[in-house]
């Protein structure tokens, strides 16, 4: 019987850290077929001409949820090679939903993951109510695989109401939250997203903050009697000692639902380049027979501000944030107002959480006459060389560019390329922390693929091919439960990249006005990538879509 695709002559990196071999890989029905050096008879042929074939690359950290509601392919992913994408993170899901939790999903989104209002009401419908109708909403139009997580904060939302951000849950609250897990899974969820860091619009705790242990340990068993699943978390990151507690209780609710947990993000800090005191938390967990992990990012955690559009830095300065909340054209009338300023600047001089960041911003695109002599320049020697208050900078340059200046804030965090590296290759770490599709008009998370293999596997040779594959495949594939892909093998799904190491190259990002809602977003693009295989259909080739709808709920 003759396979659908043969394709032949490739160097062969299995995703399992095998060691590459040539051969050819057959696909019939959405399958691997065959693998081996014997030319099998196909319908169709692709002629690798040695290059690398690998299995799809696996994104375990995005927030693709809305934007999955019109772009089936979330973008830019499939373009770096992306064939998986967990969405729900951070205890945010589109579902469950009824009544006003719409209204306050939003609010949390917007906060969290600055995705905006007006993009929601331009573009997600919120036809649905149970997180099965949200799965069959999204899976007609689907192009890339999608692995969906429950978020707790919308879970809680669900069955409490406003209750959710005031207390602890009843057992009868309890049990009909782990009956909606229990469906959700038998729809095809992934698991259970929570956090014990991010606040909501009025900056109170979301409700994930407000549920017990023996909460999260019920809603783990739930998940886990499905026979797979992760518990996902963002830690208090603000404060280690808070940290490594959370770390300690994930240990408790590894240990009690047998479910693995995960953790995210684990940065290489100015303070800590190796992560110790994390990895030590880690550790003592493993010892005690649990399974948490962490989760590390490649790139540097890199960023940008415009006073035009959102940014975490300023959450902590409450004034700041207030003009932030307002609409764009409102902002700029509110930041020039001399009794603002004031306030404004002093309250900058004493930065809350990630606001800390802000002398180490630097000056990037501007648009006016008189803000050209800034460009390149760090906003702390600005304000050492001027006498100025940081504040008073940033709002300058702002106004005189009707608030479309740029700072970026660049090689700070995971800075240390040596020692990413080490927390790369570490055992209890995975590859992930991207935030792809969340945060889009302060940095484009995707990409973190083609900078693994363009800056750890080809150009500084941190990583073999086979161990950089393996991170982003097979390894993720197995503790994240996705058992019918991630390798290539006679059966798994055929999730296939086909790529030129010696071309590979992740672009700069560049800021669109792509999205629903007037909305504008950073992406980045790949060169080297030249087959994209999802489910046995090719869906990019050679950088070009093809229009091609294979993904799968996963």
């Amino acid at each position: 019987m003759s396979a659908d695709i043969l394709i032949k002559n490739a160097r062969i990196i299995d995703g399992t850290g095998a060691p590459e071999f040539h051969g050819n890989v057959a696909v019939t029905e959405g399958r691997i077929s065959f693998v081996g050096n014997q030319i099998i008879e196909s319908r169709a042929e692709i002629d690798a001409k040695d290059k690398i074939l690998t299995p799809g690359f696996i994104d375990i950290h995005t927030h693709f949820d809305p934007q999955l509601c019109w772009d089936g392919y979330a973008t830019p992913s499939l373009e770096h090679g992306v064939t998986t994408v967990f969405i729900g993170n951070c205890s945010l899901s589109l579902a469950p939903v009824k009544g006003d939790g719409k209204e306050k999903i939003i609010s949390m989104f917007e906060v969290i993951e600055d995705i905006k209002k007006p993009t929601f009401d331009a573009a997600v419908p919120f036809s649905w109510e149970s997180f099965s109708e949200y799965i069959d909403h999204i899976r007609p139009t689907l192009g890339i695989n999608v692995a969906a997580l429950i978020g707790h904060s919308a879970l809680r939302y669900y069955v409490m109401g406003e209750q959710s951000q005031e207390r602890a849950a009843t057992a009868n609250e309890i049990t009909k939250m782990c009956e909606i897990v229990s469906d959700a899974m038998q729809a095809g969820a992934a698991g259970i997203s929570s956090s014990y860091v991010d606040v909501d619009e009025d900056m109170r705790p979301v409700p994930s903050q407000y549920a017990n242990l023996e909460e999260k340990v019920a809603l783990a068993k739930a998940v886990q009697s499905s026979g797979r699943g992760i518990w996902q978390v963002v830690p208090y990151f603000l404060d280690m000692e808070r940290q490594l507690s959370n770390i300690e209780e994930l240990g408790e609710i590894s240990l009690r639902a047998n479910i693995p947990c995960s953790i995210q993000p684990v940065l290489s800090s100015p303070t800590d380049p190796k992560a110790l005191q994390i990895l030590s938390g880690l550790q003592k967990q493993a010892d005690r027979g649990a399974r948490v992990y962490g989760q590390v990012m490649p790139r540097c955690f890199d960023m940008n501000l415009r006073l035009s559009e959102t940014s975490m830095l300023l959450y902590a300065l409450p004034t700041w944030k207030s003009i932030m909340d307002l609409p764009t054209d409102q902002r700029l009338d509110q930041f020039s107002k001399k009794r603002n300023r004031e306030i404004l600047v002093e309250e900058m001089k004493s930065p809350q959480g990630m606001g800390a960041a802000l002398p180490f911003l630097t000056v990037g695109e501007v648009h006016s006459a008189e803000n050209q002599v800034y460009g390149g320049r760090m906003l702390a020697e600005i304000c050492q060389t001027e006498k100025r208050e940081i504040g008073d900078v940033i709002l300058e340059l702002s106004i005189n560019d009707s608030l479309e200046t740029e700072f970026r804030l660049e090689n700070v965090l995971n800075a240390d390329k040596e020692s990413v590296a080490e927390l790369m290759n570490h055992p209890l770490l995975h590859f992930g922390a991207s935030d792809a599709g969340a945060h889009i008009t302060q940095f484009c998370g995707t990409g973190d693929t083609t900078h693994m293999l363009e800056h750890y596997v080809r150009d500084s040779k941190k990583m073999s091919l086979e161990r950089g594959v393996h991170r982003m495949t097979g390894e993720i594939a197995s503790a994240w439960g996705l058992a019918d892909r991630g390798v290539i093998k006679e059966g798994k799904a055929a999730d296939l990249v086909l790529l030129d190491l010696e071309k590979i190259t992740c672009g700069a990002m560049e800021l669109t006005n792509d999205f629903p809602g007037e909305a504008r977003r950073y992406i980045r693009h790949a060169d080297g990538y030249s087959l994209v295989m999802v489910n046995g259909e090719i869906v990019m080739k050679n950088g070009r879509y093809t229009g091609t709808k294979a993904g799968q709920i996963v």
